[in-house]
């Protein structure tokens, strides 16, 4: 067996079907396209949702709800997860934790801001820097001996 002599296994091609070739092909006169309407004709293209003039689906079904454009999303990360990083020593409690360690430990990513919650409890001191802390996270850091910062008040964030 060489190149010169390899071909698809038997039945697995099929010659491409040639309309508009006459009446003894089968395919020709209309090219199995039937007679009139707008797929009959060349050129014609519909888009995947449309419905031939009947009331499209989006137009039919009731809305409700509200998309706040100017939302602003956090992601959270709790007090438990922290210290479970420091239990498994990839944190290190002395270091002051800032956004960019939550990135490098693949807990964000780089454009996320971030908000610290408290769930769970914490019984080192840590000194933590993110975009926004919740009331309990805050007062349980504090309460530990660290400090918590808010990303952009007090300091420069790049």
């Amino acid at each position: 067996m060489n190149l010169s002599n390899l071909q698809p296994a038997a039945g697995s091609t099929r010659n491409r079907k040639r309309v508009g070739r006459g009446q003894g092909s089968g395919t020709g006169k209309t090219s199995a396209r039937g007679h009139n309407g707008a797929k009959s004709r060349s050129g014609a293209k519909f888009r995947a949702w449309f419905e031939g003039g009947q009331m499209p689906l989006q137009r039919r079904l009731p809305k409700f709800g509200f998309k706040n454009r100017f939302r602003v999303s956090y992601n959270p990360i709790n007090l438990a997860r922290l210290s479970q990083l420091i239990e498994e020593g990839r944190l290190n409690p002395v270091e002051p934790i800032i956004p960019e360690t939550f990135v490098s430990l693949g807990l964000a990513s780089k454009a996320d801001l971030i908000k610290v919650l408290g769930s769970g409890e914490i019984s080192v001191a840590l000194n933590v820097t993110a975009h926004a802390f919740s009331e309990s996270a805050k007062a349980k850091i504090e309460g530990a001996g660290g400090s918590a910062t808010v990303a952009g008040q007090g300091m420069e964030v790049s």
